[in-house]
Parts: C-alpha cells; structure tokens; sequence
C-alpha cells in the first residue's frame, strides 16, 4: 500500500529520530521502584538521623554552600538534657571508652568532656556539644545499646508489683527491674535502684519481715559497712552500699540489697519499721 505524501515524510523523520537516540546513548528510563529488568533497589541503612532540638533545624537541600557551611550546626544534645536519648549517647561512649561513669540519663560536665574528647580525637570541633555530624559519627563506630547497657548504673523503671506487695507496709524488691518499691496498702510511696548478691552468694526469694534495722552497722564478716541496714533474712539486709554507688553493677553483694542513692535509703530507713514486709521476686 502507498503512503501518502506528508505520512511518510512524518514516519521517515520518526525512524530517523529513532535511530539517533539509539546512537546517542539514551535509553528508556526503569520504572519506579526497580530498574529495565524489574530488580528492587539496594536498601542501604543509614545511622538514624536525630530528632531537631527545639529552636534549631536542618539545611535546607536548596540552600547555598556559603549559607550551609555559615549556618549554627544542628545540635542533637547538650548540657542540661535528660532523657532516654541522653541515656543512649552516654552508653554509646562507655562503649568507645570515652565515659566511665553512668549511663544516668543527664547531659552532665563528664559526658561534656567525653564527647568533647570523642570530638578531638576525631577532627571535630571540641564544643562539648552532640551536633548531628558528632552522633552520626558515634553511631556508626558503636551497636545500638541493650537495655542492660542503658540501665548499668540503675534508673531502669520498676516492674509490676508482686501481689503479695498490694497489702500492707511492704518493701517491695524487684530482680528483674532490679528496683525496690516501698509501699503501703498497694500505693507506691518511693522507688530505688537496687544491687543483688553475687553468684555464689544469692539474695534469697521469697516473703520475709523487717526484724533489726541498725543505722550506723558494721558487718564483722565481710569488715564493710552497711549503713541503714534493714535485716529481713538472716545476715541479708537492705542497705546503703559505698561500693554500688562508686562501681555500679559491676559489683555484687554477699546477698544483701544494696541501695545507692543515699538520700533516698536514709528516707526509707526512718519511714520503715520492724515488722514490716519484704517480697523479694523476680
């Protein structure tokens, strides 16, 4: 069949413009999602990207160079915060051996130097400060912390209560959350971080009573104190411990529950009387 006289110029020059994209390089662009032979694209996981603090935020992608390198750095932490993403920071540096202490889930002086050491050692400004290229930094060089990384030196929430805890005046002694409650008629009056006996010398379970409370008691077994000491089953006894509160779980007692926050046992010490319950459970 003849082609008319404009058809065919039109189809010659479509073959022609064909031809010379062919010759060009240009090829069809894959669809969305995949490439021309339908394969899924690399998902690649990048270190997470922080939350803006409040009052700061991020380049814009459309900003200038000199506007993006002239602009504040976005800060992820600073001195004086609280909180679980704090408590991540300081775990993260325990890991890479710049913090020794906590995690205790407040941006304090020695986290500030940590950080400010991490930043030296790797180039960075030394602020102080966790700006976002400092946390992405710290990210990549560390695993994300387990829960027993975050709550090394306590400030894990308490678990449930036992219901054996609902009734009563009872020292209430979590292994799994490793808290004390104290509470009366099921009401929670104070909460505590708490230290167990080592290995081979376990703090015993069960339901047991407050029977010898000794303020200022020395132990002539183990040559230690054990100030406000709370007996309740043979020679263990809820106490303040010196060494918790310098060594964390790092240590353990000879079955004692130790406390570290002394405020906080002293208040319980004057509040608890003989006779009063103790449920220790797991």
């Amino acid at each position: 069949m003849k082609v008319s006289g404009h058809t065919g110029i039109l189809a010659a020059a479509l073959a022609a413009l064909t031809a010379l994209a062919a010759l060009s390089g240009c090829t069809v662009q894959p669809p969305a999602g995949g490439d021309a032979k339908g394969h899924s694209p690399v998902h690649i996981d990048l270190p997470r990207s922080p939350t803006p603090r409040a009052g700061t935020s991020a380049p814009s992608p459309s900003a200038s160079p000199s506007a993006v390198e002239t602009d504040p750095p976005h800060i992820v932490f600073t001195r004086g915060d609280t909180g679980t993403g704090v408590r991540e920071l300081q775990a993260r540096l325990r890991q890479v051996d710049w913090l020794f202490d906590g995690p205790t889930g407040t941006y304090d002086d020695l986290t500030a130097q940590a950080v400010r050491g991490f930043q030296g050692r790797r180039g960075l400004p030394r602020t102080g400060e966790t700006d976002a290229v400092t946390w992405r930094r710290l990210v990549r060089m560390t695993h994300r912390p387990g829960k027993w990384e975050l709550y090394l030196m306590g400030g894990q929430p308490a678990a449930a209560p036992d219901p054996r805890c609902l009734t009563g005046r009872v020292l209430c002694i979590s292994k799994t959350s490793r808290t004390l409650r104290w509470m009366i008629d099921g009401r929670t009056v104070s909460e505590m971080s708490v230290r167990f006996g080592a290995q081979y010398t376990p703090t015993r379970e069960g339901v047991f009573h407050v029977y010898w409370k000794s303020r200022h008691h020395f132990s002539t077994l183990y040559h230690s104190s054990m100030p406000y000491a709370m007996f309740f089953s043979g020679g263990q006894a809820v106490h303040y411990s010196y060494d918790f509160a310098a060594r964390g779980y790092a240590g353990g007692s000879h079955g004692c529950v130790n406390v570290r926050d002394e405020a906080a046992i002293a208040a319980l010490f004057a509040q608890v009387r003989n006779g009063d319950k103790v449920v220790v459970y797991w």
